[in-house]
């Protein structure tokens, strides 16, 4: 029976590998999308920035994922033989549900997919268990962390709305700050805002980037958070002097420095701590494996007490991770495509638009003009005049090699969200780092007027679909690895090899049909 359960191991690291794979391939656009969008940079310069920051943010990712473990249900309610069954449901699920969003071009949060997968699984293999016991459901709270997974939803609902809010209104006042013609206000007002963003991403990469990393204790990791304002100031003033140096001797534009700082720190907090989404699941797998062997006991009658305990995640582990990130990056079409669908609802000119408008947007676009229309009667016109010529873009750039926003924009987009990250981290809030780089950009966009009379309808249905789609994430996650927990728990573990094969098949399936879609737009 232990060479059955160690073959289950291999197959849950096989499947964190393909995990791995569609993973990045959706979550690259809340690092690449600003820098890509604004043309900071070749391609190539870009992905090598964004790379260096995967691989050093994956090998400071340190620790198993708790939510894996003991975030979302009790371990030590669970059978060795019943956690197996709850890990390899959520891990095939995961696959499915990611390489789906991709194909379509949709982004999502990978942190709410396993969150919930973990959840619809944990919760029917506790009813079986329950319902097998002669007990009511009553009993689930036993089994369940619903606080936890209540305070994640919170989240969601919350991150959402903040980021899009935060978003609109620092670009706004930064559109003011700068104009359209930024590079002319450069030297005045240039180093200290960008100052004050590099700053905040400084203190995004030590609070949320480099957090669990080797060479940082607990005791420096404590004392950066009660310290936060002070390595803050001390990090704006050392920023804002160098800049105005680079400035005024080189005549470098320092906003390309925040935005390729910023798709760095972006990338390595991503790394270092969404990479525990997809290597997870497989470690818990391994150690709860490793512990029921050394118990002596059946797998039937191991309760996992084991997963309540920290540990370790291999240093070796992180670094394969890491590569398979990398490589991802530089060679998933998808991971393009699912870039390319931000950055189009976020540019600045009309052009082709990929979401077909509906009622819903076409409302919340007239309600929009009529309150912007009522807003502009109760300002004075000498003060709307002056924010209308900011306002104005004249900027004349060959259309073939114009980028999607600017670079103001673009420093806006990662420096509001690495703050809202940082923040949420200091106060232990979850959200997600997907809904929240998404609607940033998007709160950005509309607030920079790139969402014109005749795009808003299109831009605000794309939109609604992709936040349409972050909530079916949670709701298919939970019932779709909840149905396949019951199948396993039912059937038995031979019913994994048939699931698998299953997952094979899909895989193949959508990559036709992605190349298909391809293959119509003159793609390939």
């Amino acid at each position: 029976m232990q060479d059955v359960y160690l073959i289950l191991v291999v197959v849950l690291f096989a499947l964190a590998i393909t995990d791995l794979v569609v993973g990045v391939s959706n979550d690259a656009v809340n690092f690449l999308n600003s820098a890509i969008g604004s043309k900071v940079a070749s391609r190539k310069v870009i992905m090598i920035i964004a790379s260096l920051g995967i691989f050093i943010g994956a090998t400071f990712s340190s620790g198993i994922m708790e939510v894996a473990r003991k975030g979302i249900f009790f371990p030590d309610q669970f059978l060795f033989t019943e956690v197996m069954i709850i890990f390899l449901a959520v891990m095939i699920t995961d696959i499915i549900l990611l390489d789906t969003f991709n194909t379509f071009g949709l982004p999502t949060s990978t942190t709410v997919s396993i969150v919930f997968e973990i959840l619809g699984a944990a919760t029917v293999v506790a009813s079986m268990k329950v319902i097998g016991n002669g007990d009511t459901l009553d009993k689930l709270a036993q089994y369940i962390n619903t606080d936890s997974a209540l305070a994640i939803i919170s989240g969601i609902f919350l991150s959402v709305g903040v980021a899009f809010t935060v978003g609109m209104i620092v670009q706004y006042l930064s559109r003011i700050i700068f104009s359209f013609e930024y590079y002319k206000r450069l030297k005045y007002v240039g180093a200290i805002w960008s100052g004050f963003a590099l700053a905040a991403l400084t203190y995004f990469l030590l609070v949320k980037g480099a957090k669990g990393a080797s060479f940082i204790s607990e005791e420096q990791a404590v004392w950066f958070q009660e310290h936060a304002l002070t390595v803050y100031i001390t990090s704006f003033i050392v920023w804002s002097v160098t800049l105005q140096v680079i400035h005024s001797f080189l005549q470098f534009n320092i906003l390309r420095i925040v935005v390729l700082f910023g798709t760095f720190a972006l990338a390595m907090a991503f790394a270092g701590n969404d990479l525990v989404n997809f290597i997870g699941v497989p470690i818990a797998g391994m150690e709860s494996f490793q512990a029921w062997s050394a118990s002596g006991q059946e797998a039937e009658e191991y309760l996992m007490d084991s997963l309540n305990k920290p540990v370790q995640t291999p240093t070796y582990l992180l670094l394969i991770a890491g590569f398979i990130m990398v490589l991802t990056l530089w060679f998933s079409k998808k991971a393009r495509k699912v870039t390319e669908t931000q950055v189009d609802l976020s540019r600045q000119e009309d052009g082709e638009e990929r979401f077909s408008a509906n009622i819903v947007s076409r409302t919340i676009v007239k309600g929009a003009v009529s309150v912007g229309a009522a807003t502009v009667k109760v300002v004075p016109n000498g003060l709307l005049e002056r924010i209308e010529h900011n306002f104005k873009n004249l900027d004349k750039i060959d259309e073939k090699n114009k980028p999607a926003f600017d670079l103001v924009r673009a420093s806006v987009n990662l420096t509001v969200a690495s703050m809202l990250i940082s923040l949420a981290t200091s106060l232990k809030l979850p959200l997600s780092t997907t809904y929240v780089s998404f609607m940033v950009a998007m709160g950005a966009a509309l607030a920079d007027r790139a969402w014109g009379r005749e795009s808003a309808a299109y831009r605000v249905a794309g939109v609604l679909n992709v936040i349409l789609g972050w909530f079916m994430t949670a709701l298919i996650a939970f019932s779709v690895s909840g149905l396949l927990a019951f199948l396993i728990y039912y059937f038995g573990l031979g019913t994994v090899g048939v699931l698998v094969i299953i997952v094979i098949f899909m895989i193949y399936r959508t990559f036709r049909y992605y190349q298909a879609i391809e293959k119509k737009k003159g793609l390939k």
